[in-house]
């Protein structure tokens, strides 16, 4: 196992991995550069989806213990009476169901770098064993008083503020500064929107190569979509919305329209302005129209909604009387007179297209690659429909222009 993290740590996560045009980026890799060089600790600070643990692999990665073990641990489900048996190693027959002993994650990493993941998340009591660890560079394992020394790297990552928390009383204020000697931030997505072209591109890239998936591209105006989003969720919510546009997109190449719906409501480039603006973004959201149309409901594809809107079915049909057994052969069905059609009551073949088609708009949240799909069309001959029955968004309506030049001919 540990043959296999010293390979991922000085291929896949090397410092090329921190992609990025934005000054951030830029500075951010040659912070890693300088920090590599030294042993000391490093905490990073940012919020969830920012590529924390990233930065960690790749500081291991370029630093002098790249070809020793990287550990990983998530302090956020690393708690109870497990953590020290799981930080610290236990011998054989410390506790029941203790078979055989374990070196724990301090003793694992010796000699490269040890990840503290969440580390804002631990609890009190936690803290203080963790402090104790890295004061004296010692681990006592459960169920020995031996201390066996360990030489490990730390570096610690959590998306809270430890100086906050230290102030409330959650974080020790000893830990804090044990581990804050040489302090990274990562910066949230939407203040570098620079970077999201470069990002794309390269997960897209990926998905290519390493889940066989068609190799996409962005178009123009996909791209200015993507940056003027805020992005919540980071660069994990960008890699997952461009995953899932993969799926339904039609083509190599990636248009708004196979991102409609895939992106959180009211998350628009002015969500987190606040006031009238924020709150006219949500209104004019995606989702906020469609809740405003009808019953929203998710569906069995992650990311696409469903929506039944409220829309005027076609008229009941009139009854036909069965034919009479009595009568000859070749009597026809005899049509009620009370409940005949007319001209202003009977839906066209026109109005039940219009009303299919705005269902299954409604359905795949105005995602015409989807849509297209459904109903078994080319996105072609979709645009022209919607064209025609004016849902194309433009408010105009008009025949399909093989229609019109049906109509022309026809005089």
């Amino acid at each position: 196992m540990a043959s296999i993290i010293r390979q991922r740590g000085t291929a896949e996560f090397s410092l090329d991995r921190i992609a990025g045009v934005s000054p951030w980026a830029q500075q951010v890799r040659r912070a890693i550069e300088l920090v590599a060089a030294h042993q000391s600790s490093v905490l990073i600070l940012g919020p969830s989806g920012t590529g924390k643990e990233l930065i960690a692999r790749a500081i291991h990665a370029v630093g002098k213990r790249s070809g020793k073990p990287f550990i990983p641990v998530d302090c956020a489900v690393t708690t109870g009476t497990l953590f020290a048996s799981h930080m610290f190693g236990h011998v054989k027959g410390s506790f029941t169901g203790a078979t055989s002993s374990t070196l724990g994650c301090f003793r694992a990493a010796d000699g490269g770098t040890i990840f503290l993941d969440e580390i804002g998340e631990m609890e009190l009591e936690l803290q203080a064993k963790l402090l104790r660890v890295l004061q004296q560079r010692t681990v006592v394992p459960v169920g020995s008083h031996a201390e066996v020394p360990v030489d490990v790297r730390v570096v610690a990552a959590t998306n809270r503020e430890l100086g906050r928390e230290v102030a409330d009383g959650r974080f020790r204020e000893d830990l804090f500064y044990r581990l804050n000697v040489v302090t990274l931030r990562t910066q949230p997505l939407r203040d570098r929107p620079e970077d999201v072209p470069v990002l794309a591109a390269r997960y897209l890239a990926e998905l290519a190569a390493r889940h066989g998936m068609p190799l996409c591209t962005l178009s123009p105006s996909a791209v200015e979509v993507l940056q003027a989003y805020a992005w919540p969720g980071n660069v994990r919510e960008l890699e997952n919305v461009l995953e899932r546009a993969v799926m339904f997109s039609s083509g190599d190449e990636i248009d708004p329209d196979a991102l409609t719906g895939f992106m959180a409501a009211g998350a628009g480039p002015d969500a987190a302005a606040g006031g009238a603006a924020a709150a006219a973004a949500h209104d004019l959201s995606p989702l906020a129209q469609a809740a405003a149309r009808g019953i929203l409901s998710t569906t069995a594809v992650p990311g696409v909604f469903r929506v039944e809107p409220v829309v005027k079915g076609p008229p009941t049909p009139p009854s036909v009387a069965p034919p009479d057994p009595s009568a000859g052969r070749g009597t026809e069905p005899v049509v009620d007179q009370g409940t005949a059609p007319t001209g202003s009551d009977w839906p066209t073949l026109a109005d039940v297209e219009r009303l299919h088609l705005e269902r299954t708009l409604a359905a795949t949240m105005h995602n015409k690659s989807l849509a297209a799909k459904l109903l078994g069309i080319d996105r072609s001959v979709l645009r022209r429909k919607l064209q025609r029955f004016g849902l194309d968004g433009t408010g105009k309506t008009g025949p399909e222009p093989d229609e019109a030049a049906d109509e022309a001919r026809d005089g």
